[in-house]
């Protein structure tokens, strides 16, 4: 292992196999991947090439002496750290011969002869299971804009509207069917407005029954109906200095539109039950996902207060018409399964493709809703097309899974980038760039190695750049160096 030198943060991966040669193997094949292998050949021994546990990601268990030295190394190694993830290394279609204890923390077998792919994906794993489990996990910052998805044009246009309204009082009305994230911009709006230090409070206006929603929003008095017994605040006392989002603003009763509209007007309000005057400053947000202008059609909506909230109007679009965005969906909210610490999950490139080709009627709460599925069906695991839910399983061949994948990855770099604060945000403890850069450009070898199956000369080509560059930088990173990588 001393003749290539690896980076501080490659990730070190304990290997213990009793057989040499099958040994270096694996540790050769890890070195490729820019993983740092330990290997120990001795079964007995292997504590001396751990000198904290928390830096180790992965242990590699093979063959020992016997199957009561195996034994005896997993339990060793549950009781040094029993969050440390083991993985067996077994020969395909053989059977363990050894009992599992059930508080090990052993998270699957890796098939000999490896291959590639899924190794890969065990150490994915092993990397989710070990950030679930640090102490200081939920402690992470979500980043509010990450929420809003997406590089294809009409989610770019939606960023350019609300960096246009965001900082103005501009009512604004969101529409789009339901499921599109039309409460996600409403609070993206807030978030990067003057208000943003004070209250956002959300109405559901289609939820709450017509005779309570003015006392929900306005208040009321002690005494001034059955069942008020004290005083109560509304929620446009709630949202003072701040926003009020109304969302599903279409399935306002006719009686309540007026007297919202008079606060609209006037700036003023009442609770139920009294006579005195309240002020409102209050930013309006609302959202429907019905055509108001065919409500007001049918009598169903009034046409002052739709000009009233439609000064700026944002269009959420549903998600078949912006399939380029599902990968990247995908992405980030396995992020978000993995930072409340509920597991994680990867999709194979074919699975993507298909969810890519699925109409989406529930749009990204349906996808969202799928891909928390996929978490508990296959917890930490790695789901292929066969096995989503047989609605979203496609028909498209291996050629097709790749003709689709480059269209997607062609039409997300085509894309005009709108700044809105949308860049990658700088940790606020700052990082080193130069090292974060080269893990960068580590990743994106890798995954071009991996699609080209280890060929240099097509993964420089996928890289854009000439084959001999890509060997420097291959030779650079320690990574394999030429074109007979191997095919594992």
């Amino acid at each position: 292992m001393g003749e290539t030198q690896v980076a501080v943060s490659e990730p070190r991966v304990l290997v213990i196999e009793a057989d040499a040669e099958r040994g270096r193997e694996l540790t050769s094949v890890l070195r490729f991947i820019n993983y740092h292998p330990e290997l120990e050949t001795d079964c007995g021994h292997w504590k001396s090439a751990i000198e904290d546990p928390r830096d180790i990601l992965a242990v590699l268990v093979g063959t020992c002496k016997s199957d009561k030295a195996l034994q005896k190394l997993l339990k060793e190694v549950h009781d040094l750290d029993e969050h440390l993830p083991i993985f067996l290394l077994s020969e395909k279609n053989k059977e363990l011969t050894v009992a599992i204890e059930p508080s090990s923390c052993i998270l699957g077998r890796v098939e000999l002869p490896v291959h590639y792919t899924q190794l890969t994906s065990a150490l994915h794993q092993a990397e989710v299971y070990r950030e679930t489990q640090s102490e200081g996990a939920n402690q992470r910052p979500v980043d509010l804009f990450r929420s809003l998805v997406g590089t294809s044009r009409a989610v770019q246009m939606v960023r350019k509207m609300i960096q246009q309204v965001a900082k103005s009082d501009a009512n604004v009305l969101i529409l789009g069917e339901s499921g599109t994230g039309k409460e996600v911009v409403a609070r993206n709006l807030h978030y990067y407005s003057n208000r943003r230090e004070q209250a956002f409070v959300p109405v559901n206006c289609g939820a709450i029954p017509a005779d309570l929603l003015e006392s929900e929003l306005f208040g009321h008095e002690k005494g001034a109906f059955t069942g008020a017994i004290s005083a109560r605040q509304g929620r446009f006392e709630l949202a003072e200095g701040g926003t009020l989002f109304l969302d599903e603003i279409g399935d306002m009763s006719l009686n309540m539109q007026v007297k919202l509209l008079r606060v609209l007007q006037e700036r003023t309000f009442e609770r139920v039950g009294s006579n005195k005057s309240i002020k409102a400053d209050v930013r309006i947000i609302a959202a429907t996902h019905r055509n108001l202008e065919e409500a007001i059609t049918e009598g169903k909506f009034r046409e002052d207060l739709f000009y009233r909230l439609n000064v700026f109007p944002i269009e959420m679009p549903p998600l078949r018409d912006r399939v380029e965005d599902v990968p990247l969906l995908v992405n980030e909210l396995i992020r978000r399964i993995e930072h409340e610490k509920r597991g994680s999950v990867r999709l194979t490139q074919g699975a993507i493709v298909a969810l890519c080709q699925y109409n989406w009627p529930g749009n990204v709460r349906e996808l969202a809703n799928l891909i928390e599925r996929l978490a508990i069906l296959f917890p930490f695991g790695v789901v292929d097309m066969a096995d989503l839910p047989e609605k979203f399983q496609s028909d498209v061949s291996g050629a097709e899974v790749s003709r689709l994948n480059e269209e997607i990855m062609s039409a997300q770099n085509s894309m005009p980038q709108y700044q809105l604060e949308t860049e990658p945000r700088l940790p606020r403890g700052g990082l080193d760039l130069k090292e974060h850069l080269s893990n960068l450009e580590v990743g994106f070898i890798r995954q071009a190695l991996d699609d080209a199956n280890g060929i240099v000369a097509q993964a420089a080509k996928r890289l854009g750049m000439r084959r001999t560059t890509l060997v420097e930088k291959l030779r650079k990173y320690g990574l394999q160096r030429s074109d007979s990588a191997p095919r594992v």
